[in-house]
């Protein structure tokens, strides 16, 4: 065992110490040797029991298979737990315990039986979290009795495996925000070029293509439209912001308005690269590592480290503001999911908005998160949103009872003319 054992007495071995305690002390004070002798052998038979625990027990080892090794909230989640006796020694038989988080239920108990040398055997039991996050599995406390159970030995293995159960990503179905597609209305967002200049060719015109990118010369020589076209692959420039304020955000657990942000943020990070952007999220976390590139990785990797986000301090969401001024492209798509907090949260956003392109907010209502509940939007989810709406943001106030793919569809709306209104 990784971890010193402890021994004590039961119970039972407690007892017999006292008892011959008590008879030792009475047959001496009554001059009865027999009831002395008696008393002698209670303690006796207890601290020998003692030694013989404390003899050194064979080595253990501990494996786990977690199936699937990472969940989304509410999957059942399987963890077989292999023990194998790596020393020259049988084992004896133990009462184990694995010690795991409170949120993944109650901690299984099982019995590992008597183990010959290079002996295994393997015990599971399923586990169901109601909210992201990374939990530990382990390590596992071992109990043992002496045959006479005067004495237990308890120790640990200390090996510990880890279950990551990722943030709900909710379907956003077809829509996308102004200027995704070729030849849609609205703003077209930057496109970042992966391999350096754009080497640009010339093609026949087809029914939606930007008419901006006519190519007049050729059209002219060919009597028919024709288009530049990047050869290069190229890619649009998002910026995604998550809040981690933990004085703007309210209510608790799975319900709580940080925890739709962060699915939120989720949610549409997966839909934006579908749509081909090339995206970055700035988050506390990212923020907080040893190095920037956590804030412009692969996808999946963002849903992963959405695992671990966590509430933070007021100075945590100006660092976050601070680099995505510094990180959003002239025409990149912006979205923030943004509690409503004070009145400076709104223009703090504002500015991230660049001339001629899309930025979507997501503001939601902390109270109707928390025990408060109101008929109507906060006047700080107001604030906000009219703030942001009037520096031309899509706006959408949320509540506890919005869904993230109704709000997604009501801010990527293309029928919308007076986004102040949402």
């Amino acid at each position: 065992m990784a971890e010193p054992r402890r021994h004590t007495f039961t119970g039972l071995g407690r007892g017999f110490v006292s008892a011959g305690i008590v008879l030792t002390g009475a047959g001496l004070f009554l001059g009865f040797e027999d009831i002395v002798r008696v008393g002698v052998l209670l303690v006796v038979l207890a601290l020998l029991a003692l030694v013989f625990a404390r003899r050194a027990a064979p080595r253990i080892d501990v494996h786990r298979t977690v199936t699937p090794p990472t969940a989304i909230p509410d999957e059942r989640t399987e963890v077989r737990v292999t023990f194998t006796n790596i020393d020259h020694r049988s084992s004896r038989l133990y009462l184990a315990e694995e010690r795991i988080d409170y949120v993944l239920g109650d901690r299984p108990r099982f019995v590992v039986a008597k183990l010959e040398p290079g002996a295994s055997r393997e015990v599971s039991y399923v586990v169901r979290s109601h909210l992201r996050g990374r939990y530990t599995l382990g390590p596992v406390l071992l109990t043992q009795r002496e045959p006479f159970g005067l004495t237990h030995v308890t120790g640990s293995l200390q090996r510990t495996d880890e279950l990551l159960v990722l943030p709900r990503v909710v379907p956003l179905g077809a829509t996308q925000p102004p200027g995704s597609g070729i030849g849609n209305d609205g703003e077209t967002p930057q496109m970042v070029a992966l391999h350096g200049e754009d080497d640009v060719s010339i093609r026949n015109y087809h029914d939606g293509d930007d008419l901006r990118k006519v190519h007049w010369p050729a059209t002219a020589h060919r009597g028919e439209l024709m288009v530049r076209q990047e050869d290069r692959p190229a890619r649009r420039s998002a910026l995604v912001l998550l809040d981690p304020r933990e004085t703007a955000h309210d209510g608790t657990g799975a319900a709580s308005s940080f925890e739709w942000a962060v699915s939120a943020v989720a949610s549409i990070v997966v839909r934006l690269d579908e749509l081909g952007y090339r995206t970055q999220l700035v988050t506390r976390e990212a923020l907080h590592a040893a190095h920037a590139d956590l804030i412009e990785v692969p996808t999946q990797q963002m849903v992963v480290d959405l695992a671990s986000a966590a509430l933070g301090s007021d100075q945590d969401f100006t660092r976050v503001l601070s680099v995505g001024h510094d990180r959003v492209g002239t025409g990149g798509l912006v979205t923030a999911v943004v509690a409503a907090g004070d009145d400076d949260t709104g223009a703090e956003l504002a500015g991230l908005r660049q001339p001629g392109a899309a930025a979507l907010g997501f503001v939601l209502d902390s109270a109707s998160f928390g025990s408060s509940h109101t008929d109507g939007p906060s006047e700080a989810a107001v604030r906000v949103r009219d703030r942001l709406a009037g520096a031309g943001w899509r706006v959408v106030i949320v509540d506890a009872h919005t869904p993230i793919a109704q709000a997604w569809a009501t801010v990527t709306n293309k029928a919308l003319v007076q986004v102040g209104s949402l």
